[in-house]
């Protein structure tokens, strides 16, 4: 069995739906995908497939398998693009991962220019605050903000940004800003769950780390919900400087507890370690190059 061959046409059953219309996009006859899927699923031993005479369904193991079968078929046509001296054209489809805050601010408007400049790529944004699994969800490049815990990934570096401490100019007006940390005990405090815990917050002094309790009047699993409700004069809130650096900088917030700030936190673009950094990838970092992402100064 040519293990290949046999993915490419049990990709192009689930694709075409159907195994008629695969052999004709494939150029074979129906009979030779029927068997090259059958010696993928006995070689697995695992059904990946159900037939009936008029349809063609994935079962659930096929589902999972076609997650990964279409990444190794990416990975081929990339490997062959590259020895054949085209690695200077990206074609294909781009899954690409970020924060949702972020990816709608600064990833999305990437995403936009990109595909101006590279229009045979099409491109898969997946905007969420969780840690997605690259291999195992089929994301060529993620954008991760923190420190990097995974090895099994190539990291660039693209920016940083402070976790701060805002508040609208009315309310620290009304409310004599914080000195320590210890003095939000006395403010209306607005927990932002998708930046920090609910009832600790996290600030640095003299290069110790430490942590303040905090009692929230609001909670919310938004940052801008967070954000929104400060800036309408209704606490303080501890956010991502990304988050709330055109408010600051327009005054309709203002930073506070800057001294007790943790060390900012670097933006890197991850992908994995055992995949080729495809043309669609090295473009991509390459357009990002151009943006500012260093929001320290503001």
């Amino acid at each position: 069995m040519d293990r290949f061959d046999s993915i490419a046409a049990f990709v192009a059953v689930a694709d075409k739906n159907g195994f008629s219309p695969a052999a004709r996009a494939l150029g074979v006859s129906p009979s030779a995908v029927t068997r090259l899927v059958a010696a993928l699923e006995e070689h697995l031993g695992v059904r990946l497939l159900q037939r009936t005479t008029r349809s063609v369904r994935l079962t659930d193991s096929g589902e999972r398998f076609l997650q990964r079968a279409r990444r190794i078929m990416d990975d081929l046509g990339e490997a062959e693009r590259i020895a054949e001296g085209e690695r200077g054209v990206p074609t294909g489809r781009l899954a690409v991962s970020a924060p949702l805050m972020f990816g709608r601010l600064h990833i999305g408007p990437l995403v936009c220019r990109y595909m101006q400049l590279y229009p045979e790529v099409s491109v898969e944004l997946q905007l969420a605050d969780r840690m997605v699994n690259l291999i195992d969800e089929g994301v060529d490049i993620a954008l991760r903000i923190g420190r990097l815990t995974d090895s099994s990934l190539v990291a660039r570096r693209m920016g940083a940004t402070r976790r701060v401490v805002v508040g609208s100019p009315a309310y620290l007006r009304d409310h004599p800003p914080p000195v320590t940390p210890a003095d939000l005990g006395q403010h209306r405090i607005i927990a932002s769950t998708a930046t920090a815990p609910e009832r600790r917050w996290r600030f640095a002094r003299d290069g110790e780390a430490c942590e303040q309790e905090v009692a929230p009047s609001y909670v919310t699993n938004s940052a801008e919900a967070a954000i929104w409700h400060a800036a309408r004069d209704g606490g303080l809130t501890q956010v991502l400087g990304y988050q709330v650096i055109d408010q600051v900088r327009s005054g309709a917030l203002a930073v506070v507890l800057a001294e007790y700030e943790s060390p900012a936190f670097p933006i890197h673009f991850v992908y994995p370690t055992s995949r080729l950094l495809s043309a669609k990838v090295r473009t991509l970092i390459d357009t990002a190059a151009a943006e500012d992402w260093n929001f320290t100064a503001f």
